[in-house]
């Protein structure tokens, strides 16, 4: 469980160069024309043992120069509600201007930390240049240059030092289900769906967050919690149509499931928006489920499920091993198979194998496919056990692991997919030295 830090600024600050830094990977499109990110803006951070999610802010302004102004002010308070901490990015080389100070004013009554970091400061001269960012009144700041990383370390330390203590949820073994998706895929009918406009409610659990419920439902002889985050925020404060709010309640409910159930909308396909919220399930290594709903819209022909699949496995490749279930929402069309595969992929993430089996089919696998030699010479995998994480991990030990590389990890993936059912589950896989 995680915080989750924005970094917000105007545009040009270089927000993307930190965020992508912070995560190491080049992740977002960067470059120098103004308000050119327009890629995947959250990923995980983690500094000093602390796991936090960092979102960058900028790439969800759409709009010219005349709309950046309400736009950014939009953005910020977006991130004050949602967000832990907040990185305030200036730049040096254009020094305070008043958009900055606009910002500012809107930091300045917030109780949550803020960094104000002053970025492009790679000489003395402009250390000496950031001393007029005081004029902000947000007190100290860091100054950094995020393109060749001097000074986030620092950042970093401070930042972690000031995320609030996440507490622990107290855990009933029922899954905890999240469904997510896109703006108008259909979840909320989905909801009312599975649970009945009734809404059978056994209990209230206070969620850890102000803003995250997980409420116990029994329903087609399950029972299961659904992590519900959206029903919370007054809705007045947000336009519900912002990409950024979507995306901000999906990184908060998939941190809280065991389970993500990723509804897409038929007609439109599996979009941009869809795969992000995919990957970010599975960088959490959560179960995954994608229901298309919808599907009572779309012109079929013969074989129009099997292809609408494929094309969905495509763009899910390598972890191709994840369910998919056709509904619709308003016609109630599969939603007990929904809840039905969810609880199964919810098992499979608890699937624990003993060594002693594992051994005996894996070093199978692997001797009859070892993994190819390398400069003459030859890997040998001794043992192999699963580790005791919530989340299925296993380790292969073996004499040169450094030589096993990633299609050999994918192949011997594969084949224990095909020996255990980890369906809808992402699998990790070490190979260390023995």
């Amino acid at each position: 469980m995680g915080n989750i830090v924005a970094i917000v600024g105007r545009p040009n600050v270089g927000k993307s160069t930190l965020f992508n830094r912070m995560i190491q990977r080049r992740q977002a499109i960067v470059d120098s024309v103004s308000g050119v990110t327009r890629d995947r803006h959250y990923g995980q951070c983690e500094w000093n043992g602390k796991e936090f999610s960092v979102i960058d802010t900028g790439g969800y302004i759409v709009g010219s120069e005349d709309v950046f102004e309400a736009e950014i002010r939009k953005q910020v308070q977006l991130a004050i509600d949602e967000c832990d901490a907040i990185m305030f990015i200036v730049d040096v080389e254009s020094g305070v201007t008043a958009m900055d100070s606009d910002v500012a004013s809107i930091l300045r009554n917030v109780n949550k930390p803020i960094l104000l970091v002053v970025n492009k400061v790679d000489n003395a001269m402009r250390d000496a240049d950031a001393v007029e960012f005081y004029a902000l009144g947000l007190g100290d700041y860091f100054t950094i240059s995020s393109i060749n990383g001097s000074g986030t370390g620092d950042l970093l330390d401070e930042l972690v030092l000031k995320l609030p203590i996440v507490e622990e949820v107290v855990e009933d073994d029922l899954p905890r289900f999240a469904v997510v998706g896109r703006p108008n895929a259909g979840k909320s009918s989905f909801i009312n769906a599975l649970i009945g406009e009734e809404r059978n409610i056994v209990t209230d659990i206070a969620g850890t967050t102000r803003d995250s419920i997980d409420t116990k439902y029994n329903r087609f002889g399950f029972d299961f919690n659904l992590v519900d985050t959206a029903g919370i925020r007054k809705k007045s404060k947000v336009k519900e149509d912002l990409e950024f709010y979507s995306v901000m309640r999906a990184v908060r409910s998939i941190e809280y499931c065991d389970v993500a159930i990723l509804i897409i909308d038929a007609t439109r396909g599996f979009e941009g928006q869809d795969q992000n919220i995919f990957w970010l399930a599975e960088k959490n290594r959560k179960g995954i489920i994608i229901l298309v709903n919808k599907w009572d819209l779309v012109e079929k022909e013969t074989n129009s499920t099997k292809e609408f699949e494929a094309k969905i496995r495509k763009e899910t490749a390598p972890f191709t091993d994840v369910p998919i279930v056709f509904i619709s929402s308003t016609s109630k069309q599969r939603i007990f198979k929904a809840i039905e595969t969810a609880v199964a992929v919810y098992e499979n993430r608890k699937r624990r194998i003993s060594t002693s089996k594992l051994n005996e089919t894996m070093l199978e696998v692997v001797k009859f496919n070892p993994p190819p030699a390398l400069k003459g010479k030859f890997v040998k995998i001794k043992y192999c056990t699963q580790l005791p994480t919530p989340t299925p991990q296993f380790v292969f030990f073996a004499n040169l692991p450094q030589y096993v590389k990633d299609p050999y990890k994918r192949y011997v993936e594969n084949k224990m997919r095909e020996l255990y059912d980890f369906n809808g589950v992402p699998i990790t896989i070490y190979f260390r030295q023995k």
